[in-house]
């Protein structure tokens, strides 16, 4: 196993070394290695987290792999010393905190998304208290740490770039992922009729969490069938959004949850048609992470919403979580869990 200090700020933890899932090369979920790395040490205004349990989400895949976008932001030819731990999502016990920490304490049990540092893939990570938030008291850790980034972007996507309202016809695209499982769920809530969108063997687990119709799109086109929605919420986004357009309602919704980069430009464009028009809008979901997890916590814990589990893989098979992954054929989430 090898020794990785990354910065100078490090070194005056590396006494005590903890283990984490490093990467310094775009690519092959090859270059994810398991190397010792030093502790972290929470700023004032952060916690330190005892991680139990984090997910894979498709920031994370992405940045991996490098894609453009990817490396503009987090470094051009590798990724930048303080970007090597992927790992959003997380779920833990607070180890210790920081002089201007006030809402938690050593021993609480938290989930959140460190979307803004990242260090999941560890077992120990530093977050701002404001990332974080109780854990569900009727969740594991493993189930916690599928939520965050997920469970949030779904319920942005349906209450706020969607504005669901009862009665209303909404078509999920992707329902059988790990943002898909929890819209379906969350939409159902809301008294609407829905409809999911994905591929054959992912149809079982979209009927499950409530879906009242299933497409499976390798056999039908729903952009091209005749039926109409009042809110499409798209978890692919890589089909042309004139596509999509033929499928809204007059006056009807598109939101887009991640995507191909020329898709989200026709997004930006149609929806700024449509604010001038007053006709069909086009959203993309970029919040931020963390609003509304509470919420979603609260009905997490009233037994309304759920996460949906794949495959649970320990910290050295992280790559393997990757190819799998990588590979689209998981149904709701792939968690990572810091068992050796």
């Amino acid at each position: 196993m090898q020794r990785e200090i990354d910065s100078p700020d490090t070194i005056e933890y590396s006494f005590s070394l903890v283990k984490a899932i490093v990467f310094t090369e775009y690519g092959s979920p090859d270059h994810l290695q398991l190397k010792e790395v030093a502790k972290p040490a929470p700023k004032d205004d952060e916690v330190l987290i005892n991680v139990h349990a984090s997910s894979v989400n498709s920031w994370d895949w992405e940045f991996q792999r490098g894609t453009f976008v990817n490396r503009l932001l987090f470094g051009l030819l590798k990724p930048k010393a303080t970007k090597r731990i992927l790992g959003a999502d997380v779920a833990g016990t607070i180890e210790a905190v920081g002089g201007k920490v006030t809402r938690f304490q050593p021993g609480d049990e938290v989930f959140g998304d460190l979307w803004d540092s990242w260090g999941g893939f560890a077992e120990y990570a530093c977050a701002r208290e404001s990332a974080l938030e109780p854990k569900p008291v009727n969740l594991t850790f493993a189930e916690s740490a599928a939520i965050p980034q997920a469970g949030v972007l779904a319920l942005q996507g349906l209450r706020n770039a969607g504005r669901i309202q009862p009665g209303q016809k909404v078509l999920i695209n992707g329902a059988g992922g790990g943002v898909g499982t929890f819209a379906v769920q969350l939409a159902k809530l809301t008294g609407t009729e829905v409809t999911g969108v994905d591929n054959t063997h992912k149809l079982d687990v979209v009927r499950s969490v409530g879906a009242d119709h299933v497409i499976d799109y390798t056999q039908e086109d729903f952009t091209r069938n005749g039926q109409r929605y009042d809110l499409i919420l798209d978890c692919q986004g890589f089909r042309s959004m004139f596509d999509y357009k033929r499928a809204l309602s007059p006056g009807g919704t598109y939101a887009m949850i991640g995507g191909a980069i020329p898709r989200m430009l026709q997004a930006l464009f149609l929806g700024l048609w449509g604010s001038t028009t007053g006709r069909r809008k086009f959203r993309i979901v970029a919040e931020g992470p963390n609003k509304g997890l509470a919420d979603l916590k609260a009905l997490i814990e009233a037994g309304k919403v759920a996460p949906v589990i794949d495959k649970t893989y320990i910290l050295r098979d992280t790559p393997e979580a990757f190819r799998y992954f990588g590979e689209g054929r998981h149904k709701g989430k792939v968690v990572i869990t810091m068992e050796s």
